[in-house]
């Protein structure tokens, strides 16, 4: 397989890592000033907790695929 048996696990974990970190540091710390007009002020809460259950299921389940086997 290309670059490893395991590439794609690795992928899921680093992107999983990714979601929920930077959703929770976007709520954690928002932007101090706005870049654009339009752009909110902070991100939206619900959302971001959605994104961050779904980026820690992917990163759950790609270190347990990796440990298993």
């Amino acid at each position: 397989m290309f670059l490893g048996e395991d590439f794609l696990i690795w992928l899921v974990l680093a992107l999983g890592g990714a979601m929920a970190v930077g959703n929770f540091l976007a709520l954690v710390r928002p932007a101090e000033k706005q870049h654009r007009e339009g752009d909110l002020e902070r991100a939206p809460v619900a959302r971001s907790a959605v994104f961050i259950v779904v980026g820690l299921v992917a990163a759950v389940w790609a270190i347990a695929s990796l440990v298993s086997g």
